[in-house]
């Protein structure tokens, strides 16, 4: 059995990829939940994860660190974590690889935070360039494969690496244009994204660093979080 160790699910958007791409392709696994320390994690995670960070799977003693890895390995043994076709497939993971690398200015100006809706800051040139980009991204993929996810009419692994957009967009009210504008939705449609943002708002941890850089990037309009 794969376990799947993850941090918050109100803070951790790379916990959210391979945790959201198992659950929806029907993969079983073992949820391992150990919520972020204030400072580093490293002390914390290290016992499970090599890296010191989530997520982590293991399975039999063996580790796979880093959220891109986790999906290949999956990849190797599970049937539709990536498309069939084979340009379907390489644009998906240009896509993803892309997602993984980038948009920092995104993860920076409107960090994850499920449970608050927040009204942002003046946006950087830098952020409105990803925006742009992510956008362009969008309608390219649903404009090529037909639909209504990024590589087709299944979601896949490409998917999985934006379903933490589609809570930003939610979070900070971020818009797109075209095919794109509806597809963030589509995403927190999906059962499984459902079931995480559901856990997420129950979570009573409130870890100061993650809370303190959600201030720094616009007003707090409103909470939905349960409270201690």
């Amino acid at each position: 059995m794969y376990v799947l160790h993850i941090a918050n699910k109100n803070y951790s958007s790379w916990s959210l990829r391979p945790w959201v791409l198992m659950r929806t392709l029907d993969i079983p696994f073992e949820e391992q939940l150990t919520p972020f320390p204030t400072g580093s994690s490293w002390s914390l995670y290290r016992p499970f994860s090599p890296s010191g960070r989530v997520p982590c799977l293991t399975e039999d003693g063996w580790a796979v660190w880093d959220s891109l890895a986790i999906t290949e390995y999956l990849a190797e043994r599970h049937h539709g974590v990536w498309p069939v076709e084979a340009r379907a497939r390489a644009w998906a993971r240009s896509a993803a690889a892309e997602m993984h690398s980038s948009f920092t200015a995104l993860r920076n100006a409107c960090p994850m935070n499920c449970g608050l809706r927040v009204e942002p800051f003046a946006m950087s040139e830098a952020l409105k360039h990803d925006l742009f980009r992510l956008g362009d991204l969008w309608n390219d993929g649903l404009a090529r494969f037909g639909g209504p996810f990024l590589a087709g009419d299944h979601f896949t692994a490409v998917d999985a690496f934006f379903a933490p957009v589609a809570f930003r967009a939610q979070s900070y009210g971020l818009s797109f244009d075209g095919a794109a504008a509806a597809y963030p939705a589509r995403l927190l449609d999906l059962p499984a994204m459902r079931e995480w943002y559901d856990a997420g708002l129950a979570e009573t941890w409130r870890e100061p660093d993650h809370e303190a850089e959600v201030t720094a990037a616009g007003t707090i309009v409103e909470d939905l979080r349960a409270t201690a």
